[in-house]
């Protein structure tokens, strides 16, 4: 049986260059969710993960059951503020956020009810994403340190290009920072943009 990877099947969308941001174009995706608010480093995200991956693995493992492997794909987020000077000012407390893992086309609705039952876990999502035209970078290092290269593509090479936001932050978690050094944490940075 062949399993599907989505970094391999969708390599565009899982890679970049280091702090070079690049226009992409990011397709209609269907994601696994939960939503909240607080510091990424707080308890109410450690708890959206802790029912988000437990579906996940579920789904996949019934899945395969089913004749149709695939990877767990690396964690997403989108982060946002209903005042966005919470970022640059860093009252964590006012971030929001979407946890997120990239599922299948063939997972339903159904599935990830029947999954969430059998995890006795609630809250978690199935919804689809389409972010269109984007920017995208990989970040190496820190997460605390995505600040400056933010700052460029904010306010440099949009405005340059004539772009505006067009929705919210978007990151994709390619390293476990409970396995890698902080250093050499790798981090699809995205922004959704629009013309002006």
């Amino acid at each position: 049986m062949e399993k599907l990877d989505f970094k391999k099947a969708d390599k565009a969308l899982y890679s970049g260059k280091r702090n070079q941001w690049q226009l992409i174009d990011v397709p209609l995706i269907r994601y696994l969710c939960i939503e909240g608010q607080g510091a990424p480093e707080g308890e109410a995200y450690a708890d959206a993960l802790g029912r988000l991956y437990p579906v996940a693995y579920a789904l996949k493992f019934r899945s395969k059951a089913e004749g149709r492997d695939f990877v767990v794909p690396p964690q997403n987020a989108l982060w946002w503020a209903d005042d966005p000077s919470a970022f640059v000012a860093d009252r964590r407390e006012e971030w929001r956020w979407k946890a997120m893992i990239r599922m299948p086309d063939w997972i339903s609705e159904a599935d990830v009810k029947a999954a969430m039952q059998a995890k006795a876990v609630q809250g978690v999502a199935l919804e689809e994403l389409e972010e269109g035209r984007c920017f995208q970078c990989l970040h190496v290092g820190p997460y605390r340190d995505e600040a400056p290269v933010l700052a460029e593509l904010h306010e440099q090479l949009m405005p340059e290009a004539g772009l505006a936001f067009n929705g919210p932050h978007h990151e994709i978690y390619l390293s476990d920072p409970r396995r890698v050094a902080p250093e050499k944490l790798r981090t699809i940075l995205r922004q959704p943009v629009c013309p002006v």
